[in-house]
């Protein structure tokens, strides 16, 4: 196999693996590098898990952020109901992964696709907005000969959102179809709350409020019709990572998995981004760093990745796990330096990344990068502006914050384990390799 980015030029990929067990400093790496820390991703992880606990709704995590099998074995352990994807190959992987339910977040209308995946189907669920994509499926799957029926969801969708039918009525006659075809079973109502704010202002948070009280109606009429099968539970599912809190206090009522009040119901969130956090705009979004119990708003600054967090636990915060390490590679102009990293390695389209920590040549440790910013990005390059006086040379190397990992691990083959940010000297301790495709 030939190199990957992160590794030493000429190690190999068994050489580096035998690197990585002597747990290197991170000054014996090249740049530009990602990591991710494992204190970190334990901590999100237990966190995550004690806060559905305490809000009485389960999870269903979005696996197409990381692509991981080891990842997402973890959030499973850690008492996940299932995977979610977003794509039929995506499914596929899920699937060979011997991940015991799948929640394809999506239509499911290519025949192809729908025969390879029919000998699955009895551990694959998927979504529907339309009555030409349940007569695919109806076709398809008859065609296959499928032995297991395909539980689907209506997705419910809003004005000026994404997919998903835009009315109550419409949802209806699409759970009347799902109903009526022996090759598929009605599994609940879904949607995405995240395609319709992109902030906590009150004005966003009352829409989104607005459109899970939807989903609860449709899941209403559908049960008041008789729609939904005798056999096995139904889920109600919305919730990124954005506004998962919304989600729980609108919907965690109906959460009923034993079936004491009617049908059995389970509420799932599809939070992914919670895993790795961000230094950027889930940082500034996510429920557990917006707001304190008592609701109100929490400065960012609060935030800073450069503190210890709190214990693991229903009132903790998530951790940045993600960093970028790049090194200055030219110093042009005075204020001005260029790293070797660029949108070929960093994300960029929820916000450029943030200078953090200063790694000099020859030094091991790394120490607080204050009043640099980053104010540009090409294909390898990321400019960034520092103040008067910073002394910053070339062959230094910067910590970055970033922002949105779900693209930033697709940039990565083989992304390397750090034991803990937080430590002077990191240690790399390992290497996950990502499935995009």
């Amino acid at each position: 196999m030939e190199d990957l980015k992160a590794a030493p030029l000429g190690s190999g990929r068994d050489g580096f693996e035998q690197m990585l067990r002597r747990r290197p400093a991170l000054d014996q790496l090249p740049t530009p590098l990602v990591t991710l820390s494992e204190s970190a991703i334990a901590h999100n992880l237990a966190t995550m898990a004690a806060w559905c606990r305490s809000a009485g709704v389960e999870l269903a995590p979005h696996g197409k952020t990381t692509m991981n099998r080891r990842l997402w074995r973890r959030q499973l352990d850690a008492g996940a109901w299932g995977i979610t994807v977003a794509t039929p190959w995506q499914a596929s992987v899920a699937l060979d992964w011997e991940i015991p339910r799948v929640l394809l977040a999506n239509a499911l209308v290519q025949p192809a696709a729908l025969t390879v995946l029919a000998p699955s189907a009895g551990r694959l669920t998927v979504w529907s907005d339309s009555s030409r994509g349940v007569e695919i499926m109806h076709e398809a799957l008859t065609a296959a000969g499928a032995q297991e029926q395909l539980s689907v969801i209506v997705e419910l969708g809003a004005q000026d959102g994404r997919t998903g039918v835009r009315t109550l009525e419409d949802g209806l006659e699409i759970a009347r179809a799902i109903s009526a075809s022996p090759a598929l079973r009605l599994a609940g109502v879904g949607g995405y709350e995240g395609a319709l704010a992109h902030d906590a202002q009150p004005d966003s948070l009352h829409r989104v409020r607005a459109f899970l009280e939807q989903i609860g109606a449709l899941h209403d009429l559908i049960a008041a019709e008789d729609l939904y099968p005798s056999e096995g539970e139904v889920l109600l599912t919305a919730g990124g990572s954005a506004y998962f809190d919304e989600v729980a206090d609108v919907l965690a009522h109906r959460h009923d998995p034993q079936g004491r009040r009617g049908p059995a119901t389970r509420v799932l969130l599809r939070s992914g981004a919670y895993l790795a956090h961000d230094d950027g705009f889930y940082r500034g979004i996510s429920p557990l760093s917006r707001t304190t119990e008592s609701g109100t708003e929490e400065p960012r600054e609060q935030e800073s990745q450069s503190e210890p967090s709190e214990p693991s636990g229903a009132g903790a915060r998530f951790r940045a796990a993600m960093h970028g390490w790049a090194t200055v590679v030219s110093r042009p102009e005075p204020g001005l330096a260029l790293v070797d990293a660029g949108k070929r390695d960093f994300s960029f389209d929820e916000g450029l990344p943030e200078p953090q920590l200063l790694r000099r040549l020859g030094e091991r440790a790394a120490h607080p990068l204050d009043g640099a910013q980053c104010t540009a990005m090409n294909d390898q390059h990321t400019f960034v502006t520092i103040p008067p006086h910073t002394a910053l040379e070339v062959g230094d190397v910067i910590r970055f914050g970033l922002s949105h990992p779900c693209t930033v691990f697709d940039k990565w083959r083989g992304m390397v384990v750090i034991d803990d940010d937080h430590a002077d000297v990191p240690r790399a301790i390992d290497l996950l390799e990502t499935a995009f495709g």
